[in-house]
């Protein structure tokens, strides 16, 4: 079975392979143009080579039987120069030494490689070097070249000057470039060193604070780099908040399930002993007579009863609980026409029955508030404002309730006169499982789940429920579309 090859990973660090990145595609450039140039150059200096040879060439006199010994002597060339002439007198060869003395030279010394055209070639001399040399043909044949030692001369130092300025140049540009990407990722280091240390935090579990965050100087927007380094501590802002959170609902879940044991086992409690109350009463009426039978009969009435009302308890705590998932599961309302100034007129009647202490007042336009909803659950969302308003200020408290429409909206307020919430808990107070009141009473300390369960509710309405609290005045305020809009496209009646 064949596997595909993995892909071998660099080693090394990004800053070392940018320099080398750089500093090899300068290099590139560098010698292609150096080469380029002394390419050029030299083409320069053998075609002045050519030039000078052709004019040497030009000014030699060549007679028919003359050796060439003594023709160059007549012409006065330059020191190098060599000819070669084929007359009557044979094939003679002579050169004009480093002292500017016309010398002899044997023609078996001179090796030519012909050139493309035109009778140029290159030619090597014995004793003597490279020659550039051009052939005349005519009645008597000469070849004339100059010595091309000061062609590659020059073409040499170019090379060398080249090399050494391309390679100095390169250790400067190295250095440059090294300290330039070195402080250019500095604040990618600097995001790495923060993103290392807060990796090695304990985050699973706990009150966990990220105090690490990279510093300013290294999150400039201006910058790449600096957009990683500001979207770390964005990322990192989040996560705190979100653990935040998370330790928030645990905590809140911790006190719930304080809460809903507290609540549980009075009931249970009961329905325990009340239950054991009965079974011995119908044991103690198997053993005595007649004349104790009705005593034990009340008895075992009353536990009945009682365990009756503890059953019906459980089962509302229970019911808060299914009808929150239901809701978050977006499973529970049926939407239909709601008149929600009628809704207000009824709640607030019942809340009157039930709060007789109170000082209700309802306030509602002759024009009816039509919304989209489910007539129900936005009945228990006004129970139980009214209800809190009941039961969290004391006797002779006035409680507004005000229905009108808003920049197309309806807006059921619940406003009371009484002491006001607690400021700590004023932001959190439509969270799950959070209270109010800490303490366990029943009268005064619920499980902590009305408020979220209203809040769920008037969410999947589409709306939103805010309060507004201060000693003397606190108000809740629903909003909701005015106009009938639902999923099941409810109308008007």
């Amino acid at each position: 079975m064949s596997t595909k090859p993995r892909r071998r990973r660099h080693r090394w660090s990004l800053q070392a392979r940018l320099i080398t990145a750089v500093v090899s595609f300068v290099s590139v450039i560098l010698i292609t143009v150096g080469l380029g140039t002394g390419t050029v150059l030299e083409s320069i200096l053998r075609e002045n080579l050519d030039a000078k040879v052709t004019r040497a060439q030009d000014s030699i006199y060549v007679d028919l039987n003359n050796r060439a010994e003594d023709i160059l002597s007549r012409s006065r060339q330059e020191r190098g120069t060599i000819l070669v002439v084929s007359n009557i007198s044979g094939i003679t060869a002579a050169y004009v030494d480093d002292e500017g003395n016309v010398r002899s030279l044997d023609v078996s010394r001179i090796m030519l490689v012909p050139s493309d055209q035109d009778g140029w070639a290159d030619a090597t001399v014995t004793g003597l070097g490279h020659y550039r040399v051009h052939e005349e043909p005519g009645p008597y044949t000469t070849i004339t070249g100059l010595p091309t030692s000061e062609v590659t001369s020059v073409s040499a130092r170019i090379v060398t000057t080249v090399a050494l300025l391309t390679t100095g140049g390169l250790l400067v540009l190295a250095a440059i470039i090294a300290l330039l990407i070195r402080r250019a990722l500095a604040p990618l280091r600097s995001v790495a060193a923060t993103a290392s240390r807060v990796a090695s935090l304990p985050l699973s579990e706990g009150a966990v604070t990220i105090t690490e965050r990279v510093p300013d100087e290294d999150t400039d927007a201006h910058t790449e780099v600096g957009q990683v380094g500001h979207a770390l501590n964005t990322l990192l802002d989040h996560v705190e908040s979100s653990l935040a959170a998370r330790q928030r609902n645990e905590d809140r879940m911790r006190a719930f399930v304080a809460d809903a044991s507290h609540e549980l086992r009075t009931p249970l409690a009961s329905i325990r002993g009340y239950s054991e109350l009965s079974l011995r009463g119908i044991r103690q009426a198997e053993a005595s007579g007649p004349h104790v039978a009705g005593v034990i009969a009340d008895t075992t009435k009353e536990s009945l009863e009682r365990i009756q009302a503890q059953s019906l308890r459980m089962t509302a705590l229970v019911e808060d609980l299914l009808l929150l998932a239901r809701l978050d599961e977006g499973t529970e309302l049926v939407y239909s026409a709601v008149d929600l100034t009628r809704l207000a007129v009824e709640a607030v009647s019942d809340a009157r029955v039930a709060g007789t202490d109170h000082d209700w007042v309802i306030e509602v336009d002759d024009d009816p508030v039509i919304v989209a909803g489910d007539a129900g659950r936005l009945h228990q969302v006004a129970a139980n404002l009214l209800a809190n308003a009941r039961l969290h200020t004391p006797a002779g408290t006035r409680v507004t309730t005000t229905v009108e429409t808003q920049d197309g909206e309806a807006i059921l307020r619940v406003h009371d006169d009484g002491p006001g919430i607690n400021p700590s808990v004023v932001n959190e107070l439509f969270e799950r499982f959070s209270r109010a009141d800490s303490s366990r009473a029943r009268q005064t300390g619920g499980t902590g789940l009305g408020l979220s369960i209203a809040k769920a509710i008037i969410t999947g309405h589409g709306g939103r429920i805010v309060v507004d609290s201060e000693p003397g005045s606190t108000t809740f305020e629903v909003r909701l579309p005015a106009r009938p809009d639902s999923p099941a496209d409810a109308t008007t009646e």
